[in-house]
Formats: structure tokens, C-alpha cells, sequence
């Protein structure tokens, strides 16, 4: 129970910096510009800068741009590009288990360029008008009159207390769960492997990439598993979402969207029998 503790306790003061910068740019934009629609949505750079933030090691970009996105001030492409790049834990396991530079950078070229590439799909076809501004402030009554810098820190804390409780049980069911009942049930060469992985891939926890990674150096999933897994794999930012956005259909637009992703290219990776 100790080592549940101690791993969710690391897991939120890894993402506690980037909630605290995410609660200061959304305020920023809510206090200091009148005309925010006309210059937040950019919808020409958005998925590639996304893509591109998204591949940096551990997953709190993702959880800020869960946050940047409910106040509207990146597109919906952006942050679905964001959440198909995030590496979370993959990176750092394969540096440790000293894999080619050129393995590690083909996986990375992956995840950015589908990213991108259904970043601009998602953001081409996606008609849906805006009513009015999500304001976090308005949400939480936290004063925000009062200061930028105390009011991000408010909220952090309070999207923090509900990570902190779920990352909780999370950690605790994969424990008693076990990494070795998760791989039996991804079995190798399996059609419906793909799907698996992919919804592996989707719990809101390090835990799935780490699995994913380790279970593939083992050569006990395929590559379209891996590549399914870790394109679903955004760390805890879908569990913010859920928390922060209050549009519970896009939310679950966004949560459908990325498993699809994930199980379409897995499968293509598969069917094509491409493998590193």
C-alpha cells in the first residue's frame, strides 16, 4: 500500500507544474482579451505545434491542453493531435532499455505525424458552433478578481485533489490486477489485438504505456499493438477532461475518436505486417 501511495504522490507532482501554467494562460486570456474567439483557434498550426508539445516526455502537456481546450483556447484538433503524440512513459523505457535511437525516433515520427494528420481531419470536419465561453472562473467561484497567480493556484489545487483521489484508485486496481493478468489478455498475433491494446491504451494512468512498451521489448504484442496502444496512451489528460470540460458529448467524441485512431492504425500496422 506504501508503494501506491508514494507512485500516486509522484505521478501528481509531475503534472501539478504544467495545471498551474494551463490555469494561468486560460486566465490570462479570461481577464486581459475581449475579442478571445477571433485569435485563439488557429486552426492552420494548431495540430502540428500540438503534435510536436504532445511527444515530449510524461504526459503534462496533455493535461494542459485538457485544460486550455474546456476554456476554448486551443481547437479540438490541437488537442486530440496532443493526445495521439503523448509519449507519457514510453520514452523513458526505452532509453532504459537502451533500444536504437533510430527505433525510438521512428515511433516518435509516428505518433506526431498521425497526430497531425488527424489533428487537421478532426478540426476540417468538426461544424460544431460555440454558444458561449466555458469560464473556469465562473465554475468554481474562486474570486478570480482577486489575481491571476492566487486563482490558478486555487484551482490547480482542486483539479489536483481530484487526481490525486482517482490516480489513487487506479493505481491500486492495476496493483491488484496484476501486469501479468493485463498480458494475457493482449495476445500475440490476435486480430482483436489492436483493440486491445488501444483500450489498454485509454486508461487514465503511466501504467498502460509502461505495460505497452515493456510488453513489446518482450516481443509479447505486435507493432500495430504497440503503435494502437500508445496512440490512445494520453496519460491522465482524458481523465481531466472529464473533470473540466463540461460538454459530456464532445467529451465522449474525443474519448471514441482516439480509440478509433488507435485500433485503425494498429490494425493498418498489422495487416501490412510492419514491424521494427
Amino acid at each position: 500500500m506504501l508503494d501506491i501511495i508514494l507512485d500516486t504522490l509522484i505521478d501528481l507532482l509531475k503534472i501539478i507544474p504544467f495545471l498551474f501554467v494551463a490555469f494561468l494562460i486560460m486566465e490570462y486570456f479570461e481577464h486581459s482579451l475581449s475579442k478571445k474567439k477571433d485569435i485563439l483557434k488557429n486552426k492552420k498550426v494548431g495540430p502540428i505545434v500540438g503534435s510536436l508539445l504532445g511527444v515530449i516526455p510524461q504526459c503534462g502537456f496533455s493535461v494542459m491542453a485538457t485544460n486550455l481546450f474546456s476554456s476554448r483556447v486551443i481547437t479540438i484538433g490541437t488537442l486530440i493531435a496532443i493526445y495521439l503524440s503523448t509519449s507519457d512513459e514510453m520514452l523513458p523505457i526505452l532509453i532504459t532499455n537502451k533500444v536504437s535511437f533510430k527505433l525510438i525516433l521512428i515511433i516518435l515520427l509516428i505518433k506526431i505525424i498521425i497526430g497531425i494528420i488527424f489533428g487537421y481531419i478532426i478540426d476540417f470536419f468538426w461544424k460544431k458552433k460555440e454558444t458561449k465561453d466555458f469560464s473556469i472562473c465562473d465554475d468554481d467561484h474562486c474570486h478570480c478578481e482577486k489575481g491571476i497567480f492566487k486563482s490558478s493556484l486555487i484551482h490547480t489545487l482542486k483539479i489536483s485533489s481530484y487526481i490525486l483521489i482517482t490516480t489513487f484508485l487506479l493505481n491500486t486496481l492495476i496493483y491488484y490486477l496484476g501486469e501479468d493478468t493485463i498480458s494475457k489478455i493482449l495476445l500475440k498475433n490476435n486480430f482483436f489485438g489492436p483493440f486491445l491494446a488501444s483500450l489498454v491504451g485509454l486508461i487514465p494512468n503511466c501504467s498502460a504505456s509502461i505495460i505497452l512498451t515493456e510488453l513489446y521489448l518482450s516481443k509479447v504484442i505486435t507493432t500495430g499493438m504497440l503503435i494502437g496502444g500508445l496512440l490512445t496512451g494520453s496519460g491522465i489528460g482524458l481523465l481531466v477532461l472529464f473533470k473540466v470540460n463540461k460538454d459530456k458529448k464532445e467529451n465522449f467524441f474525443i474519448l471514441i475518436s482516439i480509440y478509433l485512431i488507435g485500433v485503425l492504425v494498429g490494425i493498418i500496422f498489422d495487416l501490412l505486417k510492419i514491424s521494427f
